[in-house]
């Protein structure tokens, strides 16, 4: 589909976010090692839930209320608004419940596999569903400027992180991708990633080896 606004990053970000739910279902499927341990220590289980808080609620702040105005009237398009912010919603306690897991010395372990077909569900349920029906409902009723601050505000809540966030997104993504994404940065964005940013962060081995 072709959209008016430009939605590579939004599309970055959903890729980046179904890749470290697969790392986290390999994780807690490993039966050489304590998954608890694993997952637990892993840098890359603290991003994953820290980027996805941030694009969620910086979509439920910038994005929903806008188009919840321009809509009015649309009673489809508001109820997937509505079913968009009910999805997000169960994001949360489940997290939690990761956390609770990974805390819990005696049947924590036994948790884990079933958190993650979970998250597997839920999350990409949501993703698909955003990417199936809202981003087209997006394109139709926001403006390219308030496309524009949802962006700002999301790097703004990202903030100093970036260095570690743009390669997160990245991680995997395809040259083709990377080129365009760091195309529309300023050069001294991709300066710093080409030249420092990347390789730090590969050298974080945030899943474990």
């Amino acid at each position: 589909m072709t959209y008016r606004l430009d939605m590579t990053m939004m599309f970055a970000v959903h890729d980046a976010l179904r890749r470290d739910v697969e790392r986290v279902a390999k994780l807690t499927a490993r039966l050489d090692d304590d998954p608890r341990r694993l997952l637990g220590a892993a840098l890359g289980w603290e991003l994953f839930k820290g980027y996805l808080r941030v694009h969620h609620t910086t979509e439920d702040d910038m994005l929903w209320p806008v188009m919840e105005r321009t809509l009015a009237g649309r009673p489809d398009e508001l109820a997937l608004l509505v079913a968009m912010e009910a999805e997000h919603a169960l994001i949360d306690p489940l997290l939690a419940s990761f956390d609770e897991a990974l805390a819990d010395p005696d049947t924590g372990h036994e948790r884990l596999g079933d958190l993650a077909d979970s998250l597997a569900t839920v999350l990409g349920g949501h993703l698909s569903h955003e990417e199936r029906e809202a981003l087209a409902v997006i394109d139709l009723s926001v403006s390219e400027e308030e496309w524009q601050r949802f962006g700002q505000e999301h790097g703004k809540r990202i903030g100093a992180d970036a260095q570690r966030y743009l390669p997160w997104v990245l991680d995997e993504a395809s040259e083709e991708r990377v080129s365009f994404i760091l195309g529309h940065m300023p050069e001294h964005i991709r300066k710093a990633y080409r030249e420092e940013w990347r390789a730090a962060y590969v050298a974080l081995n945030t899943w474990g080896a």
